[in-house]
């Protein structure tokens, strides 16, 4: 299989997780938005990352691929079987993507990516904008939801993996979650993040 993105998307992070954790064997291709590989353009109609081929059958988007996975390589299991445990790790999943990942994403762009890759100069106010106003009410919903070392059932699920994911950029921008204001999502992400798919996805060609 091969994977297509630049391990610095949390997107594609989620796909490099999933494989580890199937013990899949992929090939990373760590192109960029809109890249002009023709491969990667025949994988991602719109040019998003991530993308897949596999054995010449193309897909994009990260849940799509997930699902994909989870199909195609059962074992083990990251979509929980019991409806309950699978209805929240759809909707972690979803919030994960639509609702944590803008926010969370933010101190990447502005001290990372805009100053070293854009040459643009970093916004401090909407830094402070993102830690002081808009995240910590999602971080207030997730230390609501953790009551163990997983989101979803009893199992590592895709709930971990997309809540997780978008941290690894937030700790590379230099900020972390209040420990004393967020205890149980200190500790889950700090755990979550030291499982070996997690680690293995971090070390990823960035591209």
């Amino acid at each position: 299989m091969i994977v297509y993105g630049t391990g610095y998307s949390p997107f594609v992070r989620k796909v490099l997780v999933s494989l580890v954790e199937k013990d899949v064997p992929y090939e990373h291709r760590p192109v960029m938005f809109h890249a002009p590989d023709p491969d990667f353009q025949a994988a991602s109609p719109l040019g998003k990352i991530p993308a897949i081929e596999d054995d010449g059958f193309r897909l994009a988007d990260s849940s799509a691929i997930l699902w994909y996975l989870e199909r195609k390589h059962p074992n083990p299991a990251l979509a929980p079987a019991d409806p309950q445990a699978l209805g929240r790790a759809t909707w972690f999943d979803k919030f994960g993507d639509t609702e944590l990942f803008p926010k969370l994403i933010v101190p990447f762009v502005e001290r990372v990516l805009k100053p070293n890759m854009m040459g643009q100069p970093t916004d401090e106010a909407a830094v402070s904008r993102a830690l002081d106003k808009d995240l910590p009410p999602l971080f207030d919903y997730l230390e609501s939801q953790i009551s163990g070392a997983y989101l979803a059932g009893e199992a590592f699920s895709i709930a971990d993996i997309s809540i997780t994911t978008g941290f690894f950029n937030f700790r590379v921008a230099g900020a972390a979650i209040d420990a004393q204001r967020w205890p149980k999502l200190a500790t889950y992400i700090a755990e979550t993040m030291e499982r070996p798919s997690f680690r293995a996805a971090q070390d990823a060609k960035k591209g």
